[in-house]
């Protein structure tokens, strides 16, 4: 099937994610959005659809002229195994004593490190993303610094990615969760990959809401690798899930959005203990008070 790009520039990261918004009401739709803040120092940001047909460009030289973006370039792209390319661009990421690969790296995992396997095919919660290698990091320096987590959830889990990095290390069951039940699929079959059945239980939840979340609380440790929006509102929550001096690790988070998540937790009683900016992401460890 042919796939098609489109893709503009304009000044302003505001006014970019509102044209990103803008181009999800289009008909017929894209597949994919992506809004990017251009790396040449020039400050403009660049924003592309993808679509499985040809797009809609009168409407496209609207929203471009509406949101003062440069003219969209529309281009079709040859067919390609996707799957394939991704396997030759992601290499292996290591964070701590964690080695995160795809099957066709198999050969390259070190000796005395704890291996991940997650397929490229699963593009969300491989490791490369900054969001997803700040949780890793901030987990093995938990664990490096002494902390056993006797009762973990990774909540909003994606591939299970942090849930087995947990069970890697530690004896106890740990539980992962999404609201997405697809992405709970996808995380029992990494589970099963990955040698963990009977180590890693997956769930499908809204946050903490599932009755066997409930039943396991209060936890030692947290992992919420999801944005902004949804942290903010969990706060409470989390607050209530949270043993005394038990561990929350939050990413999902925008550099510039961190100081308000900090503050929310703050003000529900968990307190930021390190933060650490991979890319333009931030990964907070927060610790509930006694």
């Amino acid at each position: 099937m042919a796939t098609f790009t489109a893709l503009t520039t304009l000044d302003g990261r505001d006014r970019a994610y509102a044209l990103g918004e803008a181009m999800e009401r289009l008909e017929p739709a894209p597949t994919g959005i992506g809004v990017f803040e251009m790396e040449d120092g020039s400050g403009l940001w660049e924003v592309g659809g993808y679509f499985e047909g040809p797009p809609d460009q009168a409407a496209l030289a609207v929203l471009a002229a509406a949101m003062g973006a440069r003219p969209f370039t529309v281009s079709e792209l040859p067919e390609t195994d996707w799957v394939a390319h991704v396997r030759r661009e992601l290499s292996p990421v290591e964070a701590g004593r964690f080695f995160v690969y795809g099957s066709h790296d198999a050969d390259k995992v070190p000796a005395g490190c704890e291996p991940l396997l997650i397929e490229a095919a699963m593009a969300f919660g491989t490791g490369h993303h900054g969001t997803t290698l700040g949780c890793l990091k901030a987990l093995d320096r938990l664990a490096e610094g002494g902390f056993t987590g006797s009762r973990v959830v990774d909540v909003g889990c994606g591939t299970a990615v942090l849930a087995m990095a947990a069970a890697r290390i530690w004896e106890e069951e740990v539980l992962a969760s999404d609201i997405d039940e697809v992405a709970v699929e996808v995380a029992e079959a990494n589970v099963t990959a990955n040698g963990l059945t009977g180590r890693v239980r997956c769930l499908e939840a809204a946050g903490f809401d599932h009755p066997d979340l409930a039943a396991a609380a209060p936890f030692d440790l947290v992992f919420a690798n999801i944005l902004k929006g949804p942290l903010v509102a969990l706060a409470p929550d989390m607050a209530g899930a949270l043993q005394p001096e038990g561990y929350a690790i939050l990413s999902g988070i925008l550099n510039e959005q961190a100081d308000d998540v900090i503050d929310v937790y703050a003000q529900n009683g968990i307190n930021l203990t390190r933060r650490e900016e991979i890319g333009d992401w931030t990964t907070l460890t927060l610790q509930k008070k006694t």
